[in-house]
């Protein structure tokens, strides 16, 4: 019998030592140093033996390589597809991370049962009858989706060869195991020898494969560092298990931006896509009421109109403070500080708390005014119009800044009903007849004088 062989690695980033000891040296992270089986033998093609073939690549000059766009796989979700950047990369690896509960699976269940390709689902968590409960519900006709019920590697490439699907998704890489490591499944080794694999059946046949990753207490995804860096694109699903609406974004992506986002509504039937943010991101209330005030925002090319809420009052314990959900606290502090400075409004002795509805965080600095809107209304107890909207970022000494892709914004804004928009008047505005008014403005003392007489 051989030898069982060990070794030591670092739970937080993977790091392999001779031998244990309290601290990463790599990462600096105590106690993360743990004893794993390994077993070192030749490491063979993902394929079978007679399906391997052996291939090498030669240098190419730069300018004789293929440069044109390769063909993506449009899904049936265009918000999947914006926040990919068009759609699904043929030979991509992509990995969706997310709370528990908040719809990791049905998400993908949901754009497998419905791409017009050939799709095998493969999941170590559930049984067939358990995805069949589920895709009953979501999308109950469809014909080009498989459900495989595996967590060997090996097994699962094999049926891949049979079947040879368009795409390949995994639910989850945790709980993947392989014949050439030893440890136990959602090891270190063991998702780093998975995930690498599966990077190699990826690149080698140009089957897409999109793996669901768990994540940890801290809110990163389980597993080593290195996972992020090893695959094309990472996707993080947020939002709160309470509420019904999910977002969806992208931490990296190679083959597009990373500044799109996508939003859905969480419905017995599955996920409903949000093609029109601004319905969940505006309160609908009756009553005007003091501060409350609209910015216009992008996220990536979608603009989107957000509602900022803010209170203002007597600090009761001495200390004011300064408290936000879904915005900077030190660029509110920055803001103030120029209220207070530059514009004259004592709040040094006020608590001022600020939150963006709709649960998502904005750091688009075009939304300052806005921000400072709703403070002063709330402040001086005055409600703003509801037809009232702003897009500017506040300067350190008092001035109205211009924004980028203001146009955009406008227009944004003339589309959902607005009837006034404050932009800065440095701004290079293009709109050809706007329907919109625009006011124009260049210190936050005219904003007051506009807004409050």
């Amino acid at each position: 019998m051989a030898k069982v062989k060990t070794s030591f690695f670092c739970q937080n980033c993977g790091t392999q030592f001779t031998k244990w000891q309290g601290q990463c040296s790599a990462c600096k992270e105590w106690n993360t140093i743990v004893e794993e089986i390994i077993q070192k033998e030749e490491k063979k093609s993902w394929k079978s033996p007679d399906m391997s073939s052996k291939r090498t690549s030669k240098p190419l000059k730069i300018n004789e390589i293929d440069g044109s766009q390769e063909m993506r796989i449009t899904s049936g979700d265009n918000e999947f597809n914006r926040v990919l950047g068009g759609g699904i990369v043929p030979g991509s690896v992509t990995l969706l991370g997310g709370e528990p509960g908040i719809g990791k699976s049905t998400l993908l269940l949901q754009i497998a049962l419905q791409l017009p390709v050939k799709t095998l689902y493969v999941s170590g968590e559930e049984s067939q009858k358990q995805i069949k409960m589920r895709a009953e519900r979501i999308h109950p006709n469809s014909e080009n989706c498989y459900i495989l019920t595996e967590t060997k590697t090996q097994n699962i490439f094999k049926q891949a060869e049979n079947i040879n699907p368009d795409i390949l998704v995994i639910d989850s890489i945790q709980t993947l195991h392989s014949d050439y490591i030893e440890s136990s499944a959602g090891s270190i080794s063991q998702i780093r020898e998975c995930t690498s694999e599966l990077i190699k059946f990826a690149k080698e046949s140009g089957t897409p494969v999109i793996l669901i990753g768990h994540i940890t207490k801290d809110g990163n995804i389980a597993g080593p560092k290195i996972l992020e860096h090893m695959v094309d694109t990472v996707l993080q699903f947020e939002g709160d298990r309470n509420h019904v609406y999910r977002i969806l974004r992208a931490l990296k992506n190679r083959f597009g931006s990373t500044a799109e986002l996508g939003i859905y509504e969480m419905q017995g039937s599955g996920l409903r896509e949000v093609s029109n943010p601004s319905e969940i991101l505006i309160s609908n209330h009756d009553q005007d009421l003091s501060g409350t005030a609209i910015a216009a925002t992008l996220e990536g090319m979608r603009p989107l109109m957000i509602e900022i809420q803010a209170l203002v009052s007597t600090a009761v314990y001495g200390t004011p403070q300064r408290s936000t959900t879904g915005y900077n606290v030190k660029r509110l502090n920055m803001l103030l500080a120029v209220l207070e400075k530059r514009a004259g409004f004592k709040l040094g002795a006020k608590d001022v708390f600020l939150n963006i509805t709709g649960g998502i965080t904005v750091d688009d600095p075009a939304i300052d005014l806005a921000v400072i809107a709703a403070i002063l209304s709330s402040n001086e107890d005055i409600p703003i119009e509801k037809d009232i909207c702003f897009a500017a970022e506040i300067g350190l000494a008092g001035e109205i800044r211009p924004v980028q892709r203001v146009d955009q914004r406008i227009m944004e804004a003339e589309k959902l009903g607005f009837a006034t928009i404050f932009v800065s008047k440095h701004n290079k505005i293009s709109v050809k007849n706007p329907q919109i008014q625009l006011k124009l403005v260049s210190r936050i003392e005219d904003v007051v004088r506009e807004l409050f007489g």
